[in-house]
């Protein structure tokens, strides 16, 4: 269910904006945005797993945070993301 740690290299790669970056808000929203798309998958199998389902509000809750800190201070960043992502649609 979690993502692996080379598809996280991956995410890293592809998200990041400068070539230390490790865990900027880009990253770890690509990164909740994979676990949260992965869990939804998992729900729609298993519908009565009720403490994974909670877990899943969590993260999108925190992914909601991190999406609400990008729009305040880089409006550009948000937006180029959430259309990279596919989320906000």
């Amino acid at each position: 269910m979690a993502v692996t740690q080379e598809r996280k290299n991956e995410l890293i790669a592809e998200y990041r904006t400068h070539e230390s970056d490790t865990g900027s808000a880009d990253i770890q929203i690509a990164v909740l945005t994979e676990d949260i798309n992965n869990l939804n998958g998992h729900l729609r199998t298993h519908k009565k797993d009720h403490h994974s389902r909670r877990g899943l509000f969590k993260m999108v809750g925190r992914r909601r945070n991190l999406l609400k800190y990008l729009r305040e201070n880089e409006v550009s960043r948000y937006r180029a993301l959430i259309l990279k992502l596919g989320i906000r649609r």
